[in-house]
């Protein structure tokens, strides 16, 4: 088996070398077939011989204490056939040993997949997706027992134009791939998918969506067309630009808790019932940032800045931003260009706060180097939450 093992490999880096050279060649595996039916000896079962424990140590690079766990599930094995030619498989598609060793401790049952049954075809209908050799070891890696069952072909032929790039996918499935690959695709994903097109949303916006709420895609359609209409009852219509925010800022939340932060929302900021109604329409993530920095934020706003309810109602998205990161530091810098005579004209703090930070830097800072050649240090000290000498008379109550 050592033989064929590496006659497996080096068949595997022979012909994708020859594949990328012809466009008729087959795919770098596809032949393995072939290879396994000639090349394999007959190996007689010998129970007593062969120690499923030693051989995931020795031969997969496991631990012993990975090796005591993961050999509970192969104690069924006779012979280390098949796991040999799934060594060698893994070691033509460009796994490091470290990467055989991650995949084996995770899913011991790898061993045991069928290389010409279901490998190989595997990896011939991802090859004809357009995936790379090194993209497919990465998937490899990343899916672990998904990657042993051919349902995973036609799912990455659905989800590949849906998310843009394999590059997108792949940082999805490796937030949450479990459901959308486990899911089914005609009765679930499909349908799914189809109705969030019917809301408005465009395939771009489904896989931002799904990027924040993987599940969304996954669970019972009922329950995403309840979320699509608790999104429509915060005043966010089907269609519009805000709605893929909405549905986030609703998905699997209940009635009860979208009405408690209303509420704490409505008693926190002092807002009316219309204000809040406007507020949470403008800015529907509200509902998911956590009451304390809520408070903090709204505090700092109201009581420091001296803003009305009504001005912040207006301008909700003010309260998605960090305030030590960013509102009290560019407050400190406002002030400090007014108190010091520096500012040309009565800025609007919105304005201001909402700006990128590269524009911020250009317009209220780099314009003052030489008049206050400190201000860009004391600038990136306050981001870090200090209070920079020359900003500390700006918090000293006035006299008189």
């Amino acid at each position: 088996m050592l033989h064929l093992r590496q006659r497996i490999v080096s068949h595997i880096i022979s012909s994708a070398a020859t594949s990328a050279v012809s466009c008729s060649a087959t795919s770098a595996i596809s032949s393995l077939r072939r290879l396994l039916c000639a090349a394999a000896t007959p190996v007689s079962p010998n129970p007593s011989g062969f120690a499923v424990e030693d051989y995931l140590v020795d031969s997969c690079g496991l631990t012993r204490s990975q090796a005591i766990k993961a050999s509970t599930k192969l104690s069924h094995l006779k012979s280390p056939a098949n796991p040999n030619a799934v060594l060698a498989f893994l070691s033509g598609l460009g796994l490091s040993s470290s990467d055989v060793a991650a995949v084996v401790a995770k899913d011991p049952l790898f061993l045991c997949a069928g290389v010409e049954r279901t490998l190989v075809p595997v990896v011939d209908g991802l090859t004809d997706l357009g995936l790379s050799r090194s993209e497919i070891g990465g998937l490899v890696s990343l899916v672990h027992c998904r990657f042993r069952s051919r349902a995973i072909v036609p799912k990455l032929r659905y989800y590949l134009p849906l998310f843009g790039s394999f590059e997108n996918l792949r940082r999805l499935l490796k937030k949450d791939q479990s459901k959308l690959l486990s899911s089914d695709l005609d009765k679930v994903l499909k349908p799914n998918v189809e109705f969030l097109r019917e809301c408005g949303l465009g395939d771009c916006d489904i896989a931002k969506l799904c990027y924040r709420v993987p599940r969304i895609l996954t669970t019972n359609q009922e329950h995403v067309r309840a979320m699509a209409a608790r999104a429509e009852r915060l005043g966010v219509p089907r269609g519009s630009g805000m709605f893929r925010e909405a549905l986030h800022a609703v998905a699997f939340l209940s009635e009860e808790k979208i009405a408690d932060k209303v509420d704490y929302l409505k008693k926190t900021i002092k807002w009316s019932d219309t204000e809040v109604a406007i507020a949470v329409s403008k800015a529907p993530v509200l509902l998911r940032k956590s009451k304390d920095l809520l408070s903090l934020r709204s505090e700092f706003l109201l009581s420091e800045l001296g803003l009305e309810p009504a001005y912040i109602a207006h301008r909700p998205v003010i309260l998605y931003y960090s305030l030590e990161g960013r509102l009290r530091p560019r407050h400190y810098v406002l002030k400090f260009l007014k108190e010091t005579g520096l500012a040309d004209r009565d800025w609007s703090f919105y304005n201001v706060v909402t700006r990128m930070e590269k524009d911020f830097v250009d317009k209220y800072i780099c314009p003052h180097k030489e008049s206050a050649p400190h201000l860009a240090q004391d600038y990136a000290t306050a981001c870090k939450g200090e209070v920079p000498t020359n900003f500390k008379f700006l918090l000293e109550p006035k006299v008189g």
